[in-house]
């Protein structure tokens, strides 16, 4: 009849909330790794990080670069994995923009998994102090830091790109590093895992 409304059976409609983001998002572990790079090396062990996290069941990534990454990426992820090029002994500006640009008011990255890598000309040319910065940053939001998988890695994951046998030629970085990468994104994604299920308890 004309006017007469469809029931729509209610197994279908369990179906429907089960298979909704709503349902799904709460078996996932989000990750977000953000990065600037200018000729390429931050932008591999990005990549790497990401490859690390994705070996982890259930977790979805977002590979983004600071001109692509906005606050609701931010908002989205369990795990924030930063990464940023040596500027003389410090962050690159576009990444501490982008850090600034972070919701503050009502703690909406409190107890959110952060971490950093970063690249840098030479060694002990300022990686682990870049990735110092970023952590404090993070820190200032609330977010839970944490370093690499090894001790070698204390502060993140960070690459040297132009000194002796680590001289980078377009763009590719030393597998060494590389594996460094995957093994950092693998331990952010196992940890905003962990705390997520124990904030669903």
């Amino acid at each position: 009849m004309a006017g007469k409304k469809k029931r729509v059976p209610w197994m279908l409609t369990i179906l429907f909330v089960c298979l909704s983001g709503s349902a799904i998002s709460q078996d996932t572990t989000r990750v977000l790794i953000v990065y600037y790079s200018v000729d390429g090396h931050t932008r591999s062990m990005g990549e790497a990080v990401a490859r690390g996290a994705r070996g982890v069941s259930g977790t979805q990534v977002k590979l983004a670069s600071i001109s692509e990454a906005t606050q609701a990426d931010v908002l989205w992820a369990d795990g924030i994995v930063v990464g940023s090029p040596v500027y003389n002994a410090a962050v690159a500006p576009e990444v501490q923009k982008f850090i600034n640009s972070w919701p503050f008011e009502g703690d909406p990255l409190h107890n959110k998994v952060g971490a950093a890598f970063a690249t840098g000309g030479g060694i002990s040319a300022g990686e682990e102090v870049v990735q110092l910065n970023i952590l404090h940053s993070m820190l200032i939001f609330g977010m839970v830091v944490v370093g690499g998988a090894e001790w070698s890695s204390s502060f993140g994951a960070s690459a040297v790109t132009g000194e002796g046998p680590f001289l980078s030629k377009g763009g590719m970085v030393d597998s060494l590093f590389l594996r460094k990468g995957e093994l950092l994104g693998k331990r952010i994604a196992e940890l905003a895992r962990k705390l997520k299920s124990n904030r669903g308890k």
